[in-house]
């Protein structure tokens, strides 16, 4: 019997209480050392230091971690004998603390895609990370924060990018749009497709009398989102015609694919990094009411990463 289950028989009993069997676990973020810290069912993960639950499908997960995966930078038998185990793994903030007690602050780890307490401090991160006090997360880790320069991916691993001459990974994708109708499968250890990691806004156009250019008198303004991505399988073809597996994705987590669906901005949607042809920029609009102040939206490539991005009047 695990550690948490043994402290917490041991305090029912001693409060006279009857002891019918061992509790399921609901807890999310629960730090710990080592295994035995853990439920039965649950590990402590390898980096990140809380306990996880193991599974061998999504139906093994709870609702807070439904994306059923091994474990993101596992390394081999130094992580303790658990590279390859399945773990249940998060999508977004607001799952994490779905059911986290009162005052509890979780965050979805962008480096380990595990529920995790807030870091107020590099101390609450783990060997060779940092911790950014204005996400409460950690950054950095084993492979990250290497030196670099240019944009895109450069020299830093797979599913990093070059930002502030450090090798940092890319945002996670904490938005609704990809919560439980469309919860994120990307994995940078067994995915390798093209990674989005940045979104900002270019513009925002249009009104009730004059829509955007490209917009509908019944939608008429135009959110203007950028993207930028690279890839590690061959050069950005030269032109748009040769895109394809750009997704777009709503809030209530239908998909649209920007190619065929005609949202690159005309002309100039599409730019390939003249001197870094496996990284490119991508211009997308989204026709709204008038009466919308923002739009979020989640963009993928596929077997690349998921990632959000909101773009305000």
């Amino acid at each position: 019997m695990q550690l948490r289950n043994v402290v917490l028989l041991s305090a029912l009993a001693a409060a006279g209480l009857a002891v019918m069997g061992c509790p399921s676990s609901n807890e999310v973020g629960t730090k710990c050392s080592a295994d035995g810290d853990c439920l039965e069912s649950e590990i402590c993960h390898p980096t990140a230091k809380v306990c996880v639950q193991t599974c061998s499908s999504a139906a093994d997960c709870p609702d807070t971690a439904k994306t059923c995966d091994v474990i993101a930078g596992a390394g081999g038998s130094a992580d303790g004998g658990t590279s390859g185990q399945k773990i249940c793994q998060c999508a977004t903030d607001a799952l994490c603390n779905k059911d986290a007690k009162e005052g509890t602050a979780l965050v979805c780890s962008t480096l380990d895609k595990v529920c995790t307490p807030k870091c107020t401090a590099d101390s609450d991160c783990g060997t060779g990370r940092t911790c950014d006090t204005g996400t409460g997360q950690c950054k950095g880790g084993s492979s990250g924060g290497a030196t670099c320069s240019g944009t895109g991916q450069m020299t830093c691993s797979y599913g990093q990018f070059c930002s502030s001459s450090t090798c940092t990974a890319v945002p996670a994708p904490t938005c609704a749009n990809f919560g439980t109708a469309h919860p994120p499968t990307w994995s940078a250890t067994t995915k390798n497709g093209p990674v989005i990691y940045e979104v900002s806004k270019v513009t925002v156009e249009g009104n009730s009398t004059t829509p955007y250019q490209y917009c509908q008198a019944s939608a008429p303004i135009g959110f203007v989102f950028r993207l930028r991505a690279y890839r590690t399988d061959a050069d950005w073809p030269a032109t748009r015609s040769g895109l394809s597996g750009l997704f777009y994705v709503k809030v209530n987590g239908s998909e649209l694919n920007v190619v065929d669906s005609g949202l690159l901005v005309p002309n100039t949607g599409y730019n390939r990094n003249s001197s870094n042809l496996k990284d490119a920029e991508f211009q997308i609009y989204l026709c709204q009411e008038s009466t919308a102040t923002a739009v979020t939206a989640g963009f993928y490539f596929t077997n690349g990463n998921e990632i959000c991005g909101t773009v305000s009047k």
